[in-house]
């Protein structure tokens, strides 16, 4: 029940959505953005395309997935695991993709031109919701520059512009650091509502854009003073079906959650990602379930050179023939049995959790002093520990050892235990990325076989934005392949 409280604003904003898309000026500054709880159900306008089902907790999430060295993809998305680009039945997920995203920055757009017009707000809360609007803004654009590199910018000065040119990467990322900036600045350290960004997300989201920029001190910085502040920690486990606490449908929240997008048993509020993970026959799912991506046990050499003694592998896996023989696995990570529709799973969707930051910081300091530290190799036991169901923050019999280590094995080590820790989150594609192409495309082979295709590095622009934006050439702007 506490978890539908959460979302009551997102279900009412939904019956909005229409005025938002097809009249966003009836929502005139006049009449809408001037007291805080109008700026604030604006606001709640901008989360509501990320919990979408075509965006990063479903369909796209889905593209993502079947781009990994863990798993494959099957059906309409086993082209994906070729490598070779997107086909005619792939593109237009990920223009709907683009199209949410940039949804998404329209509504903060609207926030951040029109709050500090209402005569009915405070001051503080203007900054509040204009920081929070920001912080949400930067990261549509951190996956939209990800997934097809330098994009036009659109903001508060451009709203009403509708042929704006592609900008570079530079660019782009200069905007989101100086958004999160801001955000980081003004955002309260917690929220009234599960699911609302924070300070700590704002510092997670500049901990992985510098990570992803290869700022590995500043990376570092932002994710120590996370760790440092003392306000999470891991989710304790001592057998697999622990991790339940911190992936399971009736998770409220947890000491490990930074920013997630929080999901709900109700059509079109759940996890849709979930669907694509199961076997109808498993029940895992209560919808049932597309099995679109699969492992295997023999051949795929993530779970094959994965101790048997990290709960992580039980956990996140199980045995089902889909038809390929009996060593296929299908990811039980998110689980819903009760999931109402396909659309209604209720685990939430993690997009900051502590895990994730601890492994940032382990690798981030040890290519900034270009040597591991005794703090970094913490960090990384903390999650190895937890993995395999010893205290996080006491020594164990699993800990890496400091001495054994350099720079190079090192960060291979962070880079593995981050593909065990991350999987089906939609992260470990982006994860092998900022690596650098020459290394992306070694592991996918080693892992898989195949020869990643350059094309396959960028998602298309829209023909309809080509079409549409006039200040885009279709010959010049368009990703190398389409």
């Amino acid at each position: 029940m506490k978890k539908l409280l959460y979302f009551l604003p997102f279900v009412f904003l939904t019956s909005c959505e229409d005025v938002l898309v097809e009249a966003p000026k009836a929502l005139a500054v006049e009449t809408f953005y001037n007291t805080a709880a109008e700026v604030e159900s604006a606001v709640n306008a901008v989360y509501e395309p990320l919990r979408a089902i075509n965006n990063i907790s479903g369909q796209l999430g889905a593209q993502l997935e079947a781009y990994t060295d863990y798993s494959y993809g099957r059906g309409s998305y086993q082209v994906l695991s070729d490598f070779q680009g997107l086909n005619s039945t792939n593109i237009p997920r990920t223009d709907a993709g683009w199209t949410l995203f940039y949804l998404g920055i329209r509504n903060a757009n609207l926030v951040i031109q029109n709050a500090p017009k209402g005569s009915k707000i405070s001051p503080a809360d203007v900054r509040k919701y204009v920081a929070e609007a920001k912080f949400l803004r930067a990261f549509n654009y951190f996956w939209l520059v990800r997934n097809w590199g330098g994009v036009p910018i659109r903001t508060e000065a451009t709203l009403t512009e509708p042929h704006v040119p592609r900008n570079t990467v530079d660019d782009v990322y200069s905007l989101i650091i100086a958004d999160l900036k801001e955000a980081e600045a003004n955002l309260p350290e917690k929220q009234p509502q599960g699911g609302r960004a924070t300070k700590w997300a704002a510092k997670a989201a500049l901990a992985e854009v510098y990570f992803t920029r290869n700022q590995y001190a500043e990376a570092r910085d932002k994710a120590d003073e996370i760790i440092k502040s003392g306000q999470f920690s891991l989710v304790p486990v001592t057998v697999a079906a622990d991790f339940d606490k911190v992936f399971g449908p009736t998770v409220i929240t947890s000491p490990e959650e930074i920013f997630y997008l929080k999901m709900t048993r109700q059509n079109n509020q759940g996890m849709y990602l979930a669907m694509f993970a199961h076997h109808p026959g498993s029940r895992l799912h209560g919808a049932g379930g597309f099995f679109a991506h699969y492992s295997d046990t023999q051949t795929n050499p993530v779970y094959k050179n994965w101790s048997n003694d990290d709960l992580r592998k039980s956990y996140n896996w199980y045995p089902w023939n889909i038809g390929l023989g009996a060593n296929s696995i299908l990811c039980k990570k998110f689980s819903d049995a009760l999931a109402p529709t396909g659309t209604a799973a209720g685990n939430d969707f993690p997009i900051y959790r502590y895990a994730d930051i601890l492994l940032m910081y382990a690798e981030a300091a040890c290519r900034a002093g270009n040597a591991p530290t005794a703090a970094a190799m913490e960090a990384l036991n903390q999650v190895r520990r937890r993995a395999y169901g010893k205290p996080a923050g006491a020594a164990s019999t699993v800990d890496f050892n400091l001495a054994d280590y350099t720079a190079t094995t090192f960060n291979e080590l962070v880079i593995k235990e981050r593909g065990y820790e991350t999987q089906y989150e939609a992260k470990r594609w982006l994860d092998l990325k900022r690596l650098g192409i020459p290394e992306l495309k070694a592991r996918i082979k080693a892992a898989t076989g195949k020869d990643v295709a350059d094309k396959h590095l960028l998602w298309p622009i829209p023909v309809g934005e080509l079409n549409f934006n006039t200040a885009l050439d279709p010959g010049k702007d368009q990703n190398p392949g389409y």
